[in-house]
């Protein structure tokens, strides 16, 4: 198994990850939880696998200094696009977790890295690198998707034969990940690293609503009950997607 990039898949990606309410919960969820530790000052930020640019847009409207890296030039040319229809400013790098790390990159006060590790084929191999990327009083932001969550959603939709056979991965031209993540055994491989100060779950309901239900519910209302229980004790873990805003050690 080898890292997925998203070269040939990028138009796709937007449409299916940000056309909708899916994407629009989890940009809320994200924005909401960095809003709490962001301090009243520029910040210097990295996006490891930025995408299209969402998050670093948002980052950057608020007056943070941005660093996209992502390997999927489609991608990267999608996100200058987007910055300057906004008329904001960034730099652009084309390249992979491994480049940064082999490239003696800056270190920063902020490291995104959201929907990454579970397109890795060694996902802890990131951890370090990502430390090595960070100021010694920064944050990672870390967002993945949720084993715990996918085996729920086979378990409700009666899907036994992937679970007795641990059949977990897409397929190769889909955007199901190809590695989802068991949050105690990526919790064990990040001690070594980094303190998980805050979590939450992103869509902690929402993909377990029937389908009727999703389509004549406003989205103005589940964002709000997204957002206020992506960390109850009990549906926080249910999350489709984890993020743990992380301390290095």
């Amino acid at each position: 198994m080898s890292d997925r990039h998203f070269d040939a898949l990028a138009a796709r990606f937007a449409e299916k990850i940000y056309g909708g309410a899916k994407g629009a919960i989890r940009l809320a969820v994200l924005q909401a939880d960095l809003a709490e530790i962001l301090p009243p000052r520029p910040l210097r930020v990295l996006d490891v696998g930025a995408g299209l640019g969402h998050m670093s847009l948002w980052l950057a409207q608020q007056g943070h200094e941005i660093t996209l890296a992502e390997p999927a030039a489609p991608m990267l040319d999608g996100a200058r696009e987007r910055f300057a229809a906004a008329g904001l400013e960034a730099r652009f790098i084309q390249a992979s977790w491994q480049q940064l790390a082999s490239a003696g990159e800056q270190t920063y006060d902020l490291v995104i890295c959201h929907a990454v590790l579970e397109w890795l084929a060694e996902p802890a191999a990131i951890l370090p690198v990502l430390h090595g990327l960070l100021d010694a009083d920064g944050w990672l932001s870390l967002a993945f998707y949720n084993r715990d969550a996918l085996i729920y959603r086979n378990l409700l939709k009666g899907h036994f034969k992937k679970l007795r056979t641990q059949s977990f991965a897409g397929e190769r031209q889909s955007l199901t990940p190809q590695q989802p993540l068991d949050p105690r055994e990526l919790a064990a491989q990040l001690a070594e690293y980094f303190v998980v100060e805050r979590t939450s779950g992103v869509r902690v309901f929402h993909d377990y609503m029937p389908s009727d239900f999703q389509a004549r519910t406003e989205l103005g209302e589940l964002l709000e009950m997204e957002l206020a229980y992506r960390r109850h004790p009990t549906f926080q873990g249910l999350g489709r997607y984890l993020h743990w805003l992380c301390r290095p050690r």
